[in-house]
């Protein structure tokens, strides 16, 4: 049966995840990364004084890259064991035959899953943090293009002060800095499991080294330190606690809120063609419609991340409900979570980055909804102008507030244009300010410091954000979207 006559995940195939993304979480990775913890674990051993000889250690080195043959073995080893990590340790078995008798010595199958496991969080993050910092990139020098674009700003969805371009793009960083935070500290927070036994008491090894409990401390780590990690949680029981898994999956689901947040501004402003997400030469809107162009990328970061944020429940729920030292409800669900957690990360960072390299804007469009809305905010600026001149504010007040009532009946039961700046230039009343009206409706002087704000925003906190990871940016593959 070939690929195409059964299901596979969308992320990696239709949305196509980053490689190192999808090679992580494959099971030539999961497997050989058991293959070193044995490897690591039996080297240690052997250092301190188990009779372990160097042609299994060797046998070992020279095998420890499972090739399609292994899986195959231990996929039917498994069939008869119903243990998938028995049956790899057959497997591995089989190709350093010298070692056979040592591969697993004292630990349990959770030294292998959950190491593992430890490694693929911290290297996912690795994977994410980069790409990440390049969105965050994107976006601030579309900020700072942006900074002094005047836009209405929208509270309630109704027409507010003007706000600009920029600005409100910053709005959108600053919750990504907040997430590239929490990745990094999720990341730098990660201890290793270590090698802590059956149900975490290290009893398997204290029997191995005949009581020496300095041993057994040196063995946890060694292996901790060859596996790179700065420490080992210093208590576990078979497994490493689950409220990890939540700290590294909320982290995550932040940024799925995010993600989903700054989808749905831009499909708003999108629906009011003031902004539009890269759109192809050759695109299709719509199979009926031929002059739609569809949001169709920040539709799909909205779909993503909400299905991402929704993985920390399942990173809540599996942690509250472990019984005592452990129990195997918690595997198949996280067998899925935490793979499909990270992948979706990773395709959600490939489309977000590809929606801010081609971010459009229409000044027209912005200048007329800003036209249709700026009068009613010009009033009050107009009655200062005029009590400056010697009128009385409150007969001013009076006058500007009958011609806007009248102004907005035009637009909202003629459906016609806003018409206050034409009856308060009509107004003789008004005629001290007449001179001075242009000046008091230009856009620029409504936006407060939108335009300051911005900049310094980006120079100062986004750049020392950023410092530390330029380096690893320079690294960030490009993925095409291929639909």
């Amino acid at each position: 049966m070939s690929s195409i006559d059964r299901y596979s995940t969308p992320l990696a195939g239709r949305w196509n995840s980053s490689n190192d993304m999808a090679v992580l979480f494959s099971p030539k990775t999961r497997s050989t990364t058991w293959r070193y913890l044995w490897l690591w674990l039996a080297k240690a051993e052997k250092q301190l004084g188990v009779d372990i000889s160097d042609e299994a250690i060797a046998q070992m080195e020279a095998s420890v890259e499972v090739n399609e043959e292994d899986l195959k073995v231990a996929a039917e080893e498994e069939k008869r064991r119903r243990h998938d990590v028995m049956a790899h340790v057959h497997a591995y078995g089989l190709r350093a035959p010298a070692a056979a008798g040592i591969i697993h010595y004292g630990a349990t199958s959770c030294y292998c899953t959950d190491n593992a496991d430890l490694i693929f969080l911290r290297k996912g993050f690795d994977i994410l943090i980069p790409k990440l910092a390049t969105l965050i990139d994107r976006l601030s020098k579309f900020a700072v293009e942006q900074a002094a674009t005047p836009t209405l700003g929208y509270t309630h969805g109704q027409a507010a002060q003007l706000t600009t371009v920029g600005k409100r793009t910053t709005l959108w960083i600053q919750d990504l800095l907040w997430d590239l935070r929490n990745f990094i500290r999720a990341r730098d927070d990660l201890g290793f499991r270590g090698v802590k036994g059956t149900t975490g008491t290290q009893a398997s090894f204290l029997a191995i080294f005949q009581g020496d409990h300095d041993k057994v401390e040196k063995l946890d780590e060694l292996v901790t330190e060859m596996a790179g990690f700065k420490y080992a949680y210093p208590v576990t029981s078979q497994t490493y606690s689950r409220k990890i898994d939540i700290d590294v999956v909320q982290a995550l689901a932040g940024f799925g809120a995010t993600a989903e947040n700054i989808g749905t501004q831009i499909r708003l402003l999108a629906s009011k063609k003031e902004m539009e997400e890269p759109f192809e030469k050759d695109q299709i809107g719509s199979s009926a419609m031929a002059y739609k162009r569809n949001p169709m990328r920040s539709e799909r970061i909205c779909s993503l991340g909400r299905m991402l944020g929704n993985k920390a429940n399942d990173a809540l729920a599996t942690f509250r409900t472990q019984w005592l030292e452990r129990s195997l409800d918690d595997s198949a669900i996280r067998r899925i979570m935490i793979p499909e957690a990270f992948l979706t990360a990773d395709v959600l960072l490939s489309i977000l980055n590809n929606v801010a390299s081609g971010l459009v804007i229409y000044p027209a469009i912005l200048n007329k909804h800003i036209k249709e809305e700026l009068p009613f905010m010009a009033t009050e600026n107009i009655i200062m102008a005029m009590v400056a001149k010697g009128a009385s504010r409150q007969d001013t007040h009076e006058a500007i507030r009958v011609h806007s009532h009248a102004a907005g009946a035009v637009v909202k039961m003629e459906g016609g244009d806003n018409d206050l700046v034409e009856r308060v230039k009509k107004d003789s009343f008004f005629e001290p300010v007449w001179a001075e009206l242009e000046e008091l409706l230009k856009p620029e002087t409504f936006v407060g410091r939108a335009p300051e704000q911005t900049r310094k925003f980006v120079e100062k906190e986004v750049a020392e954000a950023l410092k530390p990871l330029r380096e690893s940016m320079k690294g960030v593959v490009e993925v095409q979207l291929t639909v």
